[in-house]
């Protein structure tokens, strides 16, 4: 289930976010978070699978659509489709929004949306 990001859940979405090849560092990664609570064009969403979330989707919003920032999925729940659920969660709640992705993201949108 696809859910809005709250400041109480800020740890893990830091680890998850932290396995996004551009946001190793601390600072950058920070940064990252404190623009998502800033900045009402950062949305980000969170996945949770029972009493655990396990993956992460970002997205900058524009007029109707959005472009996804960042997308991660804990490691123990890869191959499982989660980053495509989390795809067609984000398009089931914005219907009239399309979906692109940014070159950090390009590659797993893709793979997430071939069928």
């Amino acid at each position: 289930m696809l859910i809005r990001y709250k400041k109480n859940f800020e740890k893990i979405a830091m680890g998850l976010l932290s396995f996004m090849p551009n946001e190793k560092d601390v600072k950058k990664l920070q940064q990252s978070i404190k623009t998502y609570e800033t900045d009402p064009s950062w949305q980000l969403f969170l996945w949770k699978e029972g009493e655990d979330i396990i993956g992460l989707i970002g997205v900058i919003k524009h007029e109707n659509s959005f472009e996804i920032q960042h997308i991660s999925v804990n490691p123990s729940h890869r191959e499982q489709g989660v980053g495509k659920a989390m795809i067609q969660a984000l398009k089931e709640m914005y219907p009239d929004f399309t979906i692109t992705a940014n070159d950090l993201t390009s590659s797993f949108y893709a793979k997430c949306t071939e069928e």
